[in-house]
């Protein structure tokens, strides 16, 4: 198992095309997303592929439409491929987890594997896609056993001692899981966002949000810029939460106090408030096989 970025001798091509349509106006263009996306997956001779496509203000594509359109263009092309493909359509109409962020998410993702805290979204998607995974593999013979196998390695410790074992084989510290805090970087002021008036959470932009990440530093606005992987957002609050003055919106990880305003902004701005429960809405929307 492993998690890795693309490298200069993987699908090299793709980059000189992604470039061209940055300068065309074709960078969502259906098709040459999907060719890009899956020259890469292919190029590693998978012999199955689950796709977890987002839906909603975070996703990469605008509406629910589009989003399914691209989701059955890639299992459409890559089983033509002959790699058994599936996708889902996931929500993005709020942040996933409780974390955005590089270092505080590596830090959610552990306690996750490690059971210190589950949250339940997360827990949701990440169980329906790796129940997928099981099926298309032939690991499971249906869903009931894939979750019994998924939930006993949560439960049983081998699923954070396989992440263990990765990251250690790539270079990584050997006893990360059990000493992640000690390897994770830790922002200089990290403190709680209120919003501005007490209110229910109707709506959130997601993207947004993620801008503010980007604002403290953690994601790049230009090739060139450097990353903080200290900075980001946690404890952020869900759609239904009624904030005040004792519940925040976030707490915010920042290395000044400059960045930490700017962010506040951007988060007060990206959060709706209202005065009634939002219809709750599937995290899971589709599964697409065809």
């Amino acid at each position: 198992m492993a998690i890795i970025g693309q490298t200069s001798s993987l699908a090299p091509a793709d980059k000189r095309f992604y470039a061209t349509r940055d300068i065309t106006a074709t960078v969502d263009s259906i098709p040459l997303i999907t060719a890009s996306i899956l020259a890469k997956k292919l190029a590693e001779g998978l012999d199955a592929l689950v796709m977890d496509v987002k839906v909603g203000s975070g996703a990469f594509m605008p509406t629910y439409s589009l989003s399914a359109d691209l989701a059955q263009a890639i299992v459409g092309v890559a089983n033509g491929a002959g790699c058994k493909t599936t996708a889902l359509l996931t929500d993005m109409n709020q942040v996933l987890a409780s974390s955005a962020g590089n270092g505080v998410e590596v830090r959610e993702a552990v306690r996750f594997l490690t059971g210190e805290y589950r949250n339940p979204r997360l827990l949701e998607v990440t169980m329906a896609l790796c129940v997928e995974m099981l099926l298309s593999g032939g690991l499971a013979h249906d869903e009931a056993d894939a979750r019994a196998k998924l939930q006993a390695v949560l439960d049983n410790g081998k699923a954070a001692e396989v992440f263990g074992r990765m990251v250690a084989a790539q270079k990584g510290p050997a006893d990360f899981v059990e000493r992640y805090d000690s390897y994770l970087p830790v922002a200089t002021l990290s403190k709680p966002v209120f919003a501005e008036q007490t209110g229910i959470i109707t709506a959130m932009d997601t993207r947004a949000l993620g801008m503010a990440v980007v604002a403290l530093g953690g994601g790049r606005r230009r090739a060139t810029d450097p990353i903080d992987y200290s900075v980001g957002l946690t404890e952020m609050a869900r759609l239904g939460t009624r904030v005040d003055g004792q519940q925040p919106l976030a707490v915010i990880h920042a290395n000044n106090e400059d960045d930490w305003q700017q962010a506040a902004e951007v988060v007060r701005a990206a959060i709706t408030l209202g005065n009634n429960t939002p219809e709750e809405t599937p995290v899971i929307y589709r599964r697409i096989t065809e």
